[in-house]
This record gives C-alpha cells, structure tokens and sequence, in this order.
C-alpha cells in the first residue's frame, strides 16, 4: 500500500470516529492506528529476525528465484523469498548509477548468482549469473 494512502485512510477514520462519537470516537480510531502501524513493526522485525538466521547472500536456488521476482516488488517482499539478506554489491555502484540505485545478490550452493537492482526500494532489473558448467569426462 502507498504510504500517503494509508495516512488518508488513518486520517479519514479519525474524522469519521468524531463525526460518529465525538472524542470516545477519535481514541478509538487513534488506538486502532497505533495498532495497525504496531502490526506493520512486528512484521518488519519478524521479516528481520529470520533473514538474520541464514547466511547473507544465500538463496536456495538463483534460478526459481528469478522466474518469482517480479518489477515493482519491494525489498521485504524480495526477502521473503529468498529467507535471507542479500549481499550489497558495491562494484555495481558506478557514476552511471542513480543515487537511490542499490543492487544485493544472491547466490546458491551451485555458483549461480542473482544480481536484483532496485531504485527507491523497489526491484526494477534483475541479472542471473549461470555458474560455469563443469566439462563433461571431467
């Protein structure tokens, strides 16, 4: 949800809670946002608590990574699928990259590599890099 969306909506229930019950109403409407924005933490920190238990940068597979990611996701919702914290990847950061640009990778336990870049938070390209095919009769 947009974030000034949701404001207008908390100030819409405010309005509404005076309009229907005077001050009893604006408390109650005020305690059901605090609630809502004490959910949105809670999620945050449990998005976090559990990126946090597997190693930075680790994805199961690179590939079913990449046919799930869609333009527009944001970075907890990339998180979700992958269970872990992506690796910043600082050599993507160049004078052609925009200062709100920022590119994490994932990589698997077979050497393939997914480089998600995202501007304002928000995936706009990603890149899987194949780990190089071990020679046949080898």
């Amino acid at each position: 949800m947009n974030a000034a969306v949701g404001w207008a909506l908390a100030v819409a229930a405010v309005a509404a809670g005076f309009m229907a019950y005077g001050w009893p109403g604006v408390l109650l409407a005020l305690s059901v946002v605090v609630f809502w924005l004490l959910l949105q933490f809670s999620r945050a920190l449990r998005l976090m608590r559990k990126a946090a238990q597997r190693p930075m940068g680790s994805v199961a597979s690179a590939l079913m990574l990449q046919t799930r990611l869609q333009r527009g996701m944001l970075l907890a919702d990339v998180m979700k699928l992958t269970g872990s914290f992506g690796s910043r990847d600082t050599s993507a950061a160049g004078s052609d990259q925009a200062p709100d640009q920022e590119t994490y990778t994932w990589a698997d336990a077979g050497g393939d590599a997914l480089q998600v870049t995202l501007m304002a938070g928000k995936v706009t390209a990603w890149e899987l890099h194949r780990a190089a095919a071990a020679e046949p009769g080898a």
